[in-house]
């Protein structure tokens, strides 16, 4: 087989067309969440507020770990030297550009809950550091020299704007490629990849430990990182499979064939049991050594109101992808590789409800227009900034040095 034999049988200078419905049907999503979020944070109710900030970090935090695992789809593909992935790299790379407003979103959202007191009252309100008051918090003060405002912020701004820049310019070096040939950008790329891991693998955990650990401050887990990238990786690539199965059936991608989703199926199959391993680990640890303050977690999460919701989440984010992708021929179906995609980010969403809310909402919890309302408004945001970036470039990268092996990709 010729080297270039397969070029001639795909228009590779095809582009997504944004269509007026579809860019309609994510305006109308983000209308209804600002209108939900608007009256939430109105509210003369305080446990309204709080409940809208709690949801507003929910979705925000969600929103850039999707945006961020694009990023590190990008990275990861570099620096393995992967050619199966090189034919659907556009949409990973979509992803990845809309990181820095994804980052500014969630910067904004923890800021303003952080000195409005309704989000990391645990940690950051009058008089827990100081010995002579009388709120006065022996466990955070003794967590002072890292759990503070300042200490806070700027951790966030580093690591967002480290995974932004990165990410970006993964995406631009690619772009770059298109109009250049040749391997200036693809080594670029490499190189930028290789920090961008390390950058990456060592900071995630400490930024899940201050967007959301810190919102129960007394508590703390080890683990709590890696539970947090592993929920963050699964969600990303059900996005990624997803965006590729909707392109399929719009008639997009010709050259993406079953094999590639095989190999994304596999890639969620595999980590959906690495996130249940973390899961559970955490899990019986702290149940098996019974120590107060970690257990108080745990126990929080098996009142009433979130007992069911508690095995509702192992249930979907295990049990369904194990029973539904375990056969080969399950994962090179559109249809049911869509069907998982969709319940195990719902899944995802309830594993990010679980983690969040009991933390920082006292009473009145559930699911109500203010959950409903919000996400929608994210996914409205989200499905028009991606869409959009999608829209500007060929969605293939004619000149990636290993397209060739991309198109003979079979497994």
């Amino acid at each position: 087989m010729g080297t270039h034999s397969h070029h001639h049988d795909y228009n590779f200078s095809e582009q997504f067309t944004f269509t007026a419905k579809a860019r309609g049907l994510s305006l109308v999503a983000l209308a209804v969440g600002i209108v939900a979020v608007a009256i939430g944070l109105l509210s003369s109710e305080h446990i309204i507020v709080e409940r809208t900030y709690a949801n507003l970090l929910l979705m925000g935090y969600y929103f850039t770990c999707v945006c961020a695992a694009g990023g590190f789809f990008l990275a990861l593909q570099f620096v393995t030297q992967a050619g199966w992935s090189s034919g659907l790299i556009r949409i990973p790379q979509a992803m990845a550009s809309v990181l820095p407003i994804a980052s500014v979103i969630l910067l904004i959202i923890t800021a303003t809950g952080l000195f409005s007191h309704n989000l990391y009252h645990h940690w950051y309100a009058e008089g827990l550091t100081d010995p002579e008051s009388p709120n006065y918090d022996a466990l955070v003060a003794g967590k002072s020299a890292f759990l503070n405002a300042p200490g806070f912020l700027l951790r966030q701004v580093v690591f967002m704007g480290s995974y932004s820049i990165c990410s970006w310019l993964l995406a631009k070096y690619s772009y770059n490629e298109d109009l250049q040939g040749g391997l200036n950008s693809y080594k670029k790329s490499f190189k930028l990849s290789a920090l961008f891991l390390v950058i990456f693998g060592f900071t995630t955990p400490i930024w899940s430990f201050d967007t959301v650990m810190s919102l129960e401050a007394h508590w703390f887990s080890t683990m709590f990182g890696w539970y947090n990238f592993a929920a963050m990786w699964v969600s990303g690539l059900c996005v990624i499979t997803l965006i590729l199965i909707l392109l399929k059936k719009s008639g997009y991608l010709a050259w993406v064939n079953e094999n590639h989703l095989h190999d994304l199926g596999k890639l969620i199959f595999g980590f959906s049991i690495f996130w249940t391993y973390v899961w559970f680990a955490q899990f019986m640890l702290i149940w098996y050594a019974n120590i107060p303050e970690e257990t108080v977690y745990f126990y929080k999460r098996w009142e009433p109101e979130y007992k069911l919701w508690f095995w509702v989440n192992l249930f979907i984010n295990f049990v369904v992808p194990i029973l539904a992708l375990m056969d080969r021929d399950a994962k090179r179906k559109m249809n049911i590789l869509m069907i998982v995609c969709i319940v195990l980010l719902l899944g995802h969403w309830l594993d990010y409800y679980i983690m969040i809310m009991p933390g920082t909402v006292e009473v009145h919890r559930g699911f109500g227009w203010i959950e409903i309302g919000t996400a929608l408004g994210f996914v409205g945001l989200f499905s028009f900034l991606v869409l959009n970036k999608l829209s500007r470039h060929a969605l293939a990268p004619a000149k990636h040095p290993f397209l060739e092996e991309s198109l003979h990709h079979q497994i």
